[in-house]
């Protein structure tokens, strides 16, 4: 077993899930942050709003609702219950950025900071429902009550994984130096996937939860912080297919796990997505305190 130190992270990528032909197309939107989101917090979210405008222009979307009636019965009344609920989802999926996000601060406005951000990419339209699996990250704790998005330096990271099918997973973790960690598999296993059964439960980065087999195998991740604050984005990969490795490399006798620069890691990450159709990436970001 290995406790590795994780220093911190920035940048997030978009990524989502299935479909064909892959398209150029590009996408502004402006975002009017309460008071209660950070700046950096109301960039990313005006960089993701112009993902989904781009995706929304160039594919469409798709409405749905779902009712509910229930039939409530008391001392020879009757009352009916009538509820529905809907949304919409954009019918393509965002693979690259071309080039950096453009993000401009536009000042204050009714106390909401402005902030407008313009986007051009790689994108594909959806033809599938994509595979639905939970992934969820944990501070302190392996049960799902210890959810979390907030973290401080010395906090231990756990990931709790189920998929409705059998496939393969890995996961990255990208650094403000802009360098991609393989989390998973662990250290010393270079095949570049973890394979997971479906409808199984999993926890990740504690020996003391894996199976007797794969215990000393397993690395044990504590976060830490070098500022006030830190972002860290957390890229959880799954695929029903096997997916060529990184080319990622270990640090001679370093405790870190295997690395590569981001920019190499977002490209392998979308060469394997437009390869493969059916992976599907899930981003987390965390914020790490001191």
């Amino acid at each position: 077993m290995y406790r590795i130190y994780l220093l911190s992270v920035l940048w997030m990528l978009p990524l989502v899930s299935p479909a064909q032909k892959v398209q150029t197309i590009g996408g502004e939107y402006t975002y009017y942050a309460p008071s209660t989101v950070t700046p950096e917090q109301a960039k990313r979210t005006a960089v993701d709003r112009a993902r989904l405008t781009a995706l929304a222009d160039a594919f469409g979307t798709y409405v749905y609702q779902s009712n509910r009636t229930t039939l409530h019965q008391s001392t020879g009344s009757s009352e009916l219950d009538f509820q529905s609920t809907g949304g919409s989802e954009v019918k393509g999926e965002w693979i690259e950025d071309i080039g950096e996000p453009e993000v401009e601060v536009r000042g204050f406005e009714q106390n909401m900071l402005i902030v407008h951000a313009r986007v051009r990419g790689r994108a594909r339209a959806v033809v599938a429902a994509p595979i639905d699996f939970r992934a969820t990250l944990l501070r302190n704790g392996v049960e799902e009550k210890f959810e979390s998005g907030e973290f401080r330096a010395g906090d231990d990271l756990f990931l709790r994984f189920k998929t409705p099918v059998s496939g393969y997973l890995a996961v990255y973790l990208v650094d403000d130096e802009d360098t991609a960690y393989c989390l998973l598999p662990y250290m010393r296993d270079d095949s570049g996937r973890f394979p997971v059964r479906n409808d199984r439960e999993y926890l990740f980065f504690s020996s003391q939860h894996a199976e007797p087999s794969m215990r000393p195998l397993v690395d044990e991740y504590t976060l830490t912080c070098s500022r006030s604050v830190e972002h860290n984005v957390v890229y959880i990969i799954f695929s029903p297919e096997e997916f060529a490795k990184a080319d990622d490399l270990t640090a001679g006798e370093s405790a870190l796990p295997r690395r590569l620069p981001f920019a190499r890691f977002r490209e392998w990450l979308a060469k394997s997505r437009i390869r493969d159709p059916k992976m599907r990436v899930e981003q987390k970001v965390i914020a790490i305190r001191k």
